[in-house]
């Protein structure tokens, strides 16, 4: 049985003066990062949160993030990570769906978030405080791996998010995947540079730390940030979204930094084109590419895909690998039939990484979670060697710089501006995003003419920014439909897809 302490535990008995987290100027090694995590666990009790209770963070990348991600379960209460990039009514309707007390983060002006919650501690000041004045608490005292570690909320295909139940188990198991497909050691040196409030941007953390390596820690992604510290630090990996490769391998070509130190770069969560794949390999030449798939309610791994600069030219490349160690992958028709190679089904998932369930929705959690397998709502197949291939997504679902948005969310926004009659939201090819999200609406016939702008800016008020329809085409015939009246979203789609050079993941 392992649960989220064991890996700071193996660090602290193997390397506890060696580094563990570098955050600008600060460095910190095994030993005062278990001390500070018994710390942030004692400080939270003085608060009053006791075994079980939410504690939610809305912040940056930093060494105290990690500490909370850690420390958090460690003392057998559950971490809540908040999307930055969501609107106020999305991190309202988290917060207290979640039921969370207390709130850490680095936000000056949080509104109406401070009326939800008990304590708010405020990044870097008050945490670094209630650490100072708190005792150390024992950590991982009566440790259950079947346990709630942390909610991780994603968007739902009914408009409300969902939080996606990721036990101790579920963790650990992640960590095992990971480290079978990618080994780590301890020389390693990571930066961490997607946020840590998607499981993907926390995927290797337990990793690294089991290993004893170390992480360095960037606030908010920025390329030449980002190369700036592979330069200073000699990091050897790091794992983003395709958009940030290309945002990196633009700028290596512009501004040459001396990075001869990355071996391994990771990246997952939204479509990636055989064009970046090339001009991030000719960037930094000699670098590992690796692609994984997966989904927050996998913790987040299912399948991954090594070598992919060298397969560029290969069928494969298209691919998002094969099934992790520890995953087991099928195709099957809606009854559960398991199909035959290379046939068309759902993609499902066993595995111990897979979620215990959504927080407080038993209906839409039966309907993915059937005998311990996850129904992802992807369609693909698998060919004989066990590649799995994507070929479209049974939910409606956009993929835009490894954020998942549902059409369901801009659709509901578009229907509340008052001139809008029917409206369609889904993903377009986009170089930089993988996809972004183009919308049509059908105006009433009382509204007359109407800017696209104006409903821009409309969901704007309503929605995060990547949500927005970056574009919205004005249709004056209603939009296509099926026999029963299911808007035919393919029709819209397929113009804007035709010929586009897309490799899913």
């Amino acid at each position: 049985m392992h649960t989220v302490i064991d890996p700071l535990k193996r660090a602290l008995q193997i390397a506890p003066d060696g580094i563990a987290l570098i955050d600008g100027d600060v460095e910190i090694t095994y030993q005062s990062l278990w001390q500070r995590c018994g710390q942030l666990v004692g400080g939270l009790r003085s608060l009053g949160a006791k075994d079980g209770d939410r504690i939610a963070i809305l912040a940056n990348n930093s060494h105290q993030y990690v500490e909370t991600y850690v420390a958090v379960p460690a003392g057998n209460m559950v971490v809540v990570p908040l999307n930055t990039r969501h609107a106020m009514p999305e991190l309202l309707y988290a917060l207290k769906d979640s039921g969370a007390n207390i709130l850490l983060t680095d936000r000056p002006d949080i509104g109406e978030l401070a009326a939800v919650v008990e304590h708010v501690v405020n990044l870097p000041e008050e945490y670094e405080a209630l650490l100072a004045r708190s005792s150390e608490a024992v950590l991982g005292e009566n440790a259950d791996e079947n346990a709630l570690a942390g909610l991780f909320y994603t968007g739902s295909t009914t408009g409300a998010s969902k939080g996606v139940m990721l036990s101790h188990r579920n963790l650990i198991g992640n960590t095992h995947n990971w480290l079978a497909a990618v080994p780590n050691r301890a020389t390693d040196r990571t930066l961490v540079m997607a946020p840590l409030f998607h499981a993907a941007g926390s995927n290797g953390i337990l990793a690294a730390i089991w290993m004893g390596a170390c992480q360095v820690s960037l606030a908010a992604f920025e390329p030449g940030a980002a190369l700036d510290l592979i330069e200073k630090h000699n990091i050897n990996m790091t794992l983003g979204v395709p958009a940030m490769l290309a945002a990196m391998a633009e700028e290596q070509h512009r501004h040459p930094r001396r990075i001869d130190s990355l071996q391994v770069l990771s990246h997952g969560g939204s479509p990636i084109t055989t064009s970046v794949i090339r001009r991030t390999s000719s960037a930094f030449p000699g670098v590992r590419m690796v692609e994984v798939y997966g989904a927050t309610e996998l913790s987040p791994l299912a399948t991954i895909l090594v070598d992919e600069e060298r397969l560029v030219d290969d069928a494969r490349a298209r691919s998002c690998g094969q099934a992790a160690i520890g995953c087991a992958i099928s195709i099957c028709d809606p009854s559960g039939r398991i199909m035959a190679v290379g046939e068309v089904g759902e993609v499902v998932v066993a595995g111990s990484n897979v979620m215990l369930g959504y927080w407080n929705k038993p209906e839409q959690t039966a309907q993915v979670l059937k005998e311990g397998r996850y129904w992802t709502g992807d369609l693909g197949y698998l060919d004989q060697a066990g590649y799995l291939f994507l070929v479209d997504r049974s939910k409606d679902m956009i993929v835009s710089g490894g954020e998942n948005i549902y059409c369901t969310e801009v659709e509901e926004v578009l229907y509340q501006h008052p001139a809008v009659l029917e409206a369609a939201a889904f993903g377009v090819p986009d170089d930089k995003w993988g996809e972004a999200v183009q919308a049509v609406i059908v105006l009433r016939p009382e509204c007359g003419e109407l800017d696209p702008e104006q409903v821009i800016s409309f969901c704007r008020e309503h929605i995060a920014g990547y949500k927005v329809p970056k574009n919205i085409t004005v249709s004056a015939e209603p939009l296509p439909k099926s026999g029963p009246g299911k808007v035919l979203k393919r029709q819209l789609r397929a113009p804007y897809w035709q010929g586009a050079d897309r490799a899913v993941n």
